[in-house]
């Protein structure tokens, strides 16, 4: 039974693509449930964890989080409850969490989407995702990273760091649609979306709801629908 509800929330996270940090309380390390297929991982409770240079086929864990070294190789990561890490360099086809934070390190490189309901999403320098950045609830934050497929968000914070470049996009999605009925979250946050120096967004910055939208006199971005963008001089907007 809890495997069938895995495979349905990551089900749903892939619709979410198309369209709360963990603190990994279950990352035990038990691997009394692992199962290998080929090179493919799986378990339900326990971390898994990827040493540097390996290749690996799919990862997949229930309660846990998965850990990819530097320089490693991976078609794909998902769990539900604990974080994604890939370490320097590291290359993966896509990664999916409900609740956990994802972070790629200096040079790793995503093909296709990261998605995540409530977790923060971080590229660090040099980062490439070649698809959409999606999540519900959380921050992204972009180090002179670049995003092929636009970011997506409801609730969450973003700043797109200096030297930074997003194609396809800004969407911010009103609250509480269909979609996240059985969640029953509600944010009563005003996002704040930050462009900074340097960076380029290509594509609409599209805002169905409250924002405050800061962008730097040396950013570039494409149409602004639904907000008033706030320019700023330096490295940060006031506040």
């Amino acid at each position: 039974m809890v495997r069938y509800i895995a495979i349905t929330l990551l089900a749903l996270l892939g619709t979410l693509t198309g369209c709360v940090n963990s603190d990994d309380s279950h990352s035990n390390g038990d691997k009394d449930d692992q199962t290998s297929e080929g090179t493919s991982t799986h378990t339900v409770n326990g971390s898994i964890r990827v040493k540097a240079g390996e290749k690996k086929d799919d990862l997949s864990t229930v309660n846990g989080s998965i850990h990819i070294d530097d320089n490693a190789v991976v078609a794909g990561a998902q769990t539900v409850n604990g974080s994604i890490t890939l370490g320097a360099h590291t290359t993966a086809q896509s990664l999916t969490t409900v609740n956990g934070s994802i972070t790629l390190s200096d040079g790793a490189n995503v093909a296709h989407s990261i998605s995540a309901v409530n977790g923060r999403l971080t590229l660090h320098a040099g980062a490439d995702v070649g698809g959409t950045l999606t999540n519900v609830n959380g921050q992204i934050l972009l180090q002179g990273a670049h995003v092929g497929g636009g970011i997506k968000t409801v609730g969450g914070d973003i700043d797109i760091g200096s030297n930074s470049r997003v194609e396809g996009g800004i969407l911010v999605k009103k609250e509480r649609t269909q979609i996240f009925w059985f969640f029953q979250w509600n944010s009563s946050d005003t996002p704040r979306i930050v462009i900074g120096p340097g960076s380029v967004v290509q594509g609409d910055l599209h805002f169905e709801r409250r924002v405050l939208l800061y962008v730097s006199d040396s950013a570039t971005i494409g149409p602004v629908i639904g907000a008033t963008a706030v320019k700023f001089a330096g490295e940060t907007p006031p506040g």
